[in-house]
């Protein structure tokens, strides 16, 4: 606990001032001003972040966690929980979609265990961080003890430390992987958001009409049994949460005390940023959402975070998935402002330049 207030303690504002700085210098590129819209502006929150005004972004770590739960077995899920290690094999042999993407980008993806229900076998690229062998079912109690829901938090923090001081991070992404985790996911937005949990939950792997009732029921069941309290994000991650969605929250908390931009992928990832931004409300301002996810109450838990998705592609998978995509236009955008010329360094005119956007037709 005293390493998790610490963290929060050490949270700032981001840099306004050079913000301010890095929009100057965005009006004086060559081009029209604001033509390249909301690249610009997060050009600029990543300075405010980072706060360096020439911030580089190109160590880009996505942390995909894995953890199992124990309200599978209410029927909440179109698969089997043996998907879930079968699935963190497939990380660890490169041919899930996170892996390709991340390729893609230039992205290192950090595999982690944080509760899968059966021992993995050991791999030199799977971090062995299990608090437990998958939550207990909701529906019949809490999660996880109150203790098991700091250590996860604080699991998440010290693996960020551990890849800052080792190899350095630019910019991370959070992903997930765990059968049935959308249910707690959605108990959590529900309880921290107010929402409705009808208004919140989705087919997640795809279920039909009659098991969507079911997870409805379940997720009710699940919040009037436990009761936990909204007014604290700890008891909500212990009620009705899980190992890797802590573990999330953590990350997200470590990686905004050292000023490193965060990019959360889907439902799963909001959810821990939820939990996060419950517990240090500066966390808000330094996440960016990479995308909207088909998940029905993704929407509603980026509003509440007041972040809205840089892009809507219709995706739902998880494993950060979407945050690799995320990383790689917050890298651009940057590129935009530290690469390319001004007008004076380009020897453009900007007499003709302005003189150009005013007879510019709309």
């Amino acid at each position: 606990m005293k390493k998790l207030k610490e963290i929060i303690q050490a949270i700032e504002p981001i840099n306004t001032q050079l913000m301010e700085k890095a929009q100057k210098r965005l009006d004086n590129l060559t081009k029209p001003r604001d033509s390249l819209g909301k690249l610009e502006s997060l050009a600029k929150r990543v300075v405010g972040i980072t706060a360096k005004e020439n911030p580089p972004l190109e160590k880009k770590v996505i942390f995909t966690m894995a953890g199992d739960h124990g309200v599978a077995e209410e029927g909440v899920s179109a698969f089997p929980q043996d998907v879930t290690p079968q699935m963190v094999y497939n990380f660890l042999n490169g041919g899930a979609a996170i892996n390709v993407l991340a390729r893609g980008v230039g992205a290192k993806v950090i595999i982690v265990d944080m509760g899968v229900a059966v021992n993995l076998e050991p791999h030199p690229d799977l971090l062995m961080k299990k608090i437990g062998h998958g939550t207990k079912n909701i529906a019949r109690g809490p999660a996880m003890t109150g203790e098991e829901a700091v250590e996860a938090i604080t699991t998440g923090i010290m693996l960020f430390e551990d890849e800052l001081n080792r190899n350095g991070i630019d910019i991370m992404g959070t992903g997930d992987m765990g059968i049935g985790n959308t249910t707690p996911s959605s108990a959590i937005v529900a309880c921290l958001t107010g929402a409705k949990v009808k208004d919140v939950t989705g087919r997640g792997t795809g279920i039909g009409d009659a098991q969507l009732q079911n997870k409805i029921r379940v997720i009710e069941t699940s919040l009037e049994i436990n009761r936990p309290n909204p007014q604290d994000p700890l008891d909500v991650l212990s009620k009705v949460g899980g190992y890797e969605i802590g573990g999330l929250a953590g990350c997200i908390l470590a990686a905004a005390r050292y000023k490193v931009p965060i990019v959360i992928d889907g439902f799963i990832s909001t959810a821990s940023a939820l939990i996060a931004a419950s517990l240090a409300p500066l966390v808000k301002e330094r996440i960016f959402a990479a995308h909207k996810s088909v998940e029905k109450g993704h929407k509603i838990a980026l509003d509440y975070l007041n972040q809205p998705p840089l892009f809507d592609l219709n995706m739902r998978l998880g494993e950060g998935t979407g945050a690799a995509l995320g990383m790689n236009l917050l890298d651009l955008s940057v590129k935009i402002l530290t690469q390319m010329a001004t007008f004076e360094g380009a020897g453009v005119s900007t007499k003709s330049a302005k003189r150009k956007a005013k007879n510019a037709k709309p």
